[in-house]
């Protein structure tokens, strides 16, 4: 699965830092997420939809 999260977060000027303390996570979560090694639980996928205000499937994307 792929996903605009770094784009989205870069759009706000957010570090990884930033996002994972909104999102109450590690960077290295936020780090994982971006880079596809790790696909988040769906609570968390809701979660960084309602911070950006989007749906998850403008998020993320089916390969």
């Amino acid at each position: 699965m792929r996903n605009r999260l770094k784009v989205l977060r870069a759009e706000r000027d957010w570090s990884q830092q930033d996002l994972a303390e909104r999102l109450q996570v590690s960077r290295q979560s936020v780090n994982a997420i971006e880079t596809g090694k790790y696909d988040p639980s769906l609570p968390l996928a809701f979660r960084i939809a309602d911070l950006f205000g989007l749906p998850i499937e403008d998020i993320f994307l089916k390969d």
